[in-house]
């Protein structure tokens, strides 16, 4: 399509604010970004829709613009509402590059626009499949009429004889169409992510093909359209490879069942059409989400700030209808505290860590979006914070067994996360006990974020702790810095790693399995299949190199500290 038939579409709120000489270019595609380098999701021959998030201050436009020249974009069209109007800054950048500018109203969602120009490219470019998209785009409108996701997917279908499903990051099934029931094992969601999360990261364009379980799929990310979903303030430079990590662990994939490496261009454009409309549906679900989150953040700051039960009780009375709607009775809660970290702190892992916790807190055999329309969760800095509400649980059980278990939560996602965590990120996870009135709410939140940083004292990219593992010593440990660790480790089992080392005697197996038998030489010689003798000798052989007595209790205690912390 022509960039003057953009502005002969008055539902689309464009301006022109210059390059009335260049209205006949061709629009090939659009993209929605707030990166200060967009350049690796460029092809050529896109409107760049933008929010203005990455300009901080007149000397960013240049640059900006000089990068999207450089990249083969048409036009670039910029939102009213971030600033109140287009920095002329930016009006002169684009004018000194010959590249045509319009201004957003803020009244527009930029979801309008984008749906509007794929309806429009995809329908010149696939010629009799056209139809095909604005059946798509009929389809995903909201309200009882809509269909959502599965009805794109079901098209695909019954148009083109294509398998299809989305997922999120984590490997859930969020749709797929009835030609593709019974759907995917939930094995091979998770690998289909994972695959996905993987390429990704190592900055490979989509579609990306795999083969999983002999089977070869085509992966196409589906970006969200949100502005300010990323490009976060400060990232300079490397700009590209941090936003990724900004974005990689919240985007939806769509997964088809077909090798796309042949495809003709007139078939990859109305997949990347789909998932485009796709993801204005993924937008939605997100804008649902906002008064969920909100209620969330303000239960969390109450709580935080110490306001009275009474206070945070009355919020929570407003909160139930919304989360549990027909409960009847006030629920129990628990609370889960996440954070994604990546190495450098540059990123703001909490929009991420809250966007995880939305998917991994659904029950995994569900599918859709609307089972997590019962979670709510904020974020602030690195860490999320997720409200889960629970059925009140009956009076003759004590509810200790109720509610999410941090031993399976991350069961089914550790991997696909893991890939995308690659090897620059961490996500940990900590689990409180369910608690039953506005009272226990400050301590379950306390509770979990002792489980989360006991959860990130272990090795691993994806690690959860829950309640149950708060024992004395486990909660102290955490809180040891690195250097004093290795130090008291280095001190105490250096000398019998060694002596093992030298002459394979088994010092380092045998001290653990004394500590864990407490001490008692019989069982722990009858757990090695030793004679108690052999036994003595080796324990012997341990105190004389450590210059400990482990008849002490306080010399036991220091060895089974120093092998939890090793």
């Amino acid at each position: 399509m022509r960039l003057r038939a953009l502005l002969d579409t008055d539902a689309l709120g464009l301006r022109l604010l210059g390059g009335e000489d260049e209205l006949d270019r061709t629009v090939r595609g659009v993209m929605t970004t707030d990166l200060r380098d967009p350049s690796r999701y460029l092809s050529g021959g896109e409107l760049v829709l933008t929010g203005l998030a990455w300009r901080r201050d007149a000397t960013d436009s240049e640059p900006f613009v000089r990068i999207l020249t450089g990249a083969g974009v048409t036009a670039l069209a910029a939102g009213e509402a971030e600033l109140g109007r287009v920095p002329e800054d930016l009006v002169a950048a684009c004018a000194r590059h010959r590249l045509p500018l319009f201004a957003v109203n803020e009244s527009v969602a930029f979801a309008t626009i984008t749906e509007h120009v794929v309806r429009q490219v995809s329908g010149e470019r696939a010629g009799d499949l056209a139809a095909v998209v604005d059946r798509h785009r009929r389809m995903m409108t909201s309200g009882p009429a809509g269909g959502g996701p599965d009805v794109v997917l079901d098209l695909l279908g019954s148009d083109l004889d294509l398998r299809a499903w989305v997922l999120s990051p984590a490997g859930r099934l969020i749709a797929g169409s009835h030609l593709a029931e019974p759907g995917l094992p939930s094995g091979v969601c998770a690998a289909l992510a994972g695959e996905h999360l993987a390429a990704v990261r190592t900055g490979r364009r989509g579609p990306h093909r795999v083969a999983v379980g002999g089977t070869t799929y085509s992966l196409f990310p589906v970006r969200s359209t949100v502005r300010g979903t990323a490009g976060a303030a400060g990232t300079t430079g490397t700009a590209g490879v941090r936003d990724v990590r900004e974005t990689v662990l919240s985007d939806w994939l769509l997964a088809v069942e077909a090798d796309a490496g042949d495809w003709p261009a007139e078939r990859l454009d109305l997949l990347e059409g789909v998932t485009q409309l796709i993801s204005v549906e993924r937008d939605r679900r997100d804008a649902a989400r906002t008064v969920r989150r909100r209620l969330a953040q303000e239960v969390l700051e109450l709580v935080q700030t110490g306001a009275a039960p009474g206070e945070i009780a009355a919020r929570l009375r407003v909160a139930a209808p919304v989360l549990l709607p027909g409960l009847g009775a006030a629920p129990h809660w628990q609370v889960v505290v996440a954070r994604v970290e990546w190495d450098g702190g540059e990123i703001e892992g909490g929009p991420v860590a809250q966007s995880l916790l939305e998917e991994i807190l659904v029950d995994p055999l569900s599918a859709g979006p609307e089972p997590s329309d019962r979670i709510a969760v904020a974020h602030t800095g690195d860490e999320a914070i997720a409200l889960v509400p629970l059925p009140a649980v009956s009076s003759e059980h004590d509810g200790s067994e109720a509610g999410l278990h941090a031993d399976t939560l991350l069961e089914a996602v550790r991997d696909p996360l893991s890939a995308g965590l690659d090897d620059d990120g961490r996500l940990t996870l900590g689990v409180s006990a369910c608690v039953h009135s506005a009272e226990g709410l400050r301590g379950a939140l306390e509770e979990a974020r002792h489980a989360r940083r006991v959860a990130a004292a272990r090795p691993g990219r994806v690690c959860a702790a829950g309640h149950q593992e708060l024992a004395s010593h486990v909660l102290l440990l955490p809180f040891v810095p690195d250097d004093v660790r290795r130090a008291f480790t280095a001190r105490l089992l250096d000398p019998l790693r060694e002596y093992d080392r030298r002459h394979r005697a088994e010092l380092i197996p045998t001290l653990e399995a004394f500590l864990d038998c407490d001490g008692s030489w019989t069982r722990c010689a009858a757990r090695l299949h030793l004679h108690v003798n052999t036994l003595r000798y080796r324990v012997g052989r341990i105190e004389q190199l450590t210059s400990r007595d482990l008849s002490r209790l306080e010399d036991k205690l220091d060895f089974f500290l120093a092998l939890r912390m090793s």
